[in-house]
């Protein structure tokens, strides 16, 4: 597993079904369903947390407040610098285990010493396609979400990249690839980031296992000859690495040749050194 080195983000502890997390100075307990052990709440902080989200039997939740959450804050990873807020559905706006991913676009956009363009797929709030333009990468980031896409220019700003060429696109995902195979373009890395569940712009639904391999499938024809990467990632527990690691495989290392590799991402747990299993991450290397 691969575990992601932060400075501004620390998984604190982890126990029974809640992660207990400091983002900068504000620290929050969330829920997540894979921490089925109940170790002993011995770290101080389960104590002190800003705020804790409470899920809702009837489904989603609410922010529970002890202490004053900022509206907005920020934290960094390397040069990058991210706005956090808490969400409705428990989130924050970054997932702090796909450094790990940043970290290898980066090197491979660096090490290619060449132009690179590059297409970010479900692009959320735009963690990887800083990581990309940062590295001298020209970007498209496509997300269906408009305030997501705004996020990630607000991202982009506290950054320093404002002026780096990327295009900001709120399109559904399929659509705009299709468009693109009838264009012509094509990118030399593609990341991929899908959600389990999800709708387009225009109510489109989106179900990852019904749908991931004809969007991979439709991605081939959009690498170029000298591609560089194919990054996948999945939350679905049931998509296995092996699984998502066969499907770039068959569809890319086939054609492509290079190599493929698949494994979890994670983060590591402060109180006890255990690493907290986050996803799954395939990834085709030309």
């Amino acid at each position: 597993m691969r575990a992601a080195d932060w400075n501004d983000y620390e998984l604190l502890d982890a126990s029974d079904g809640e992660r207990l997390e400091r983002w900068g100075e504000v620290i929050l307990i969330r829920p997540d369903p894979q921490i089925i052990w109940k170790t002993p709440r011995e770290h101080p902080m389960w104590k002190r947390a800003h705020a804790r989200y409470l899920r809702s039997n009837t489904g989603g939740g609410r922010w529970e407040e002890y202490r004053t959450v900022p509206g907005m804050w920020k934290i960094k990873y390397r040069e990058l610098t991210f706005q956090l807020k808490t969400m409705g559905f428990k989130h924050t706006g970054i997932f702090p285990e796909q450094a790990v991913n940043w970290d290898f676009v980066r090197k491979k956009i660096r090490d290619a010493n060449r132009p690179v363009k590059v297409l970010n797929l479900f692009g959320y709030t735009g963690a990887a396609t800083l990581a990309c333009a940062s590295a001298g990468a020209e970007v498209c980031h496509v997300d269906a979400s408009k305030g997501m896409v705004a996020w990630a220019r607000e991202n982009a700003a506290a950054s320093g990249l404002s002026d780096k060429p990327v295009r900001w696109l709120v399109d559904d995902c399929v659509k705009f690839v299709q468009r693109e195979q009838r264009r012509g373009n094509t990118y030399d890395g593609i990341i991929m980031d899908p959600p389990s569940y999800g709708r387009g712009p225009g109510g489109e639904v989106w179900k990852l296992e019904e749908q991931l391999y004809p969007l991979v499938q439709l991605c081939v024809p959009l690498l170029s000859k000298d591609a560089l990467f194919f990054v996948l990632n999945s939350y679905t527990t049931g998509l296995s690495p092996s699984v998502m690691a066969y499907l770039l495989g068959i569809l890319l290392q086939t054609q492509f040749g290079g190599s493929v590799s698949a494994d979890e991402i994670g983060l590591p747990v402060t109180q006890s050194g255990l690493v907290l299993p986050c996803g799954n991450t395939a990834i085709w290397a030309g």
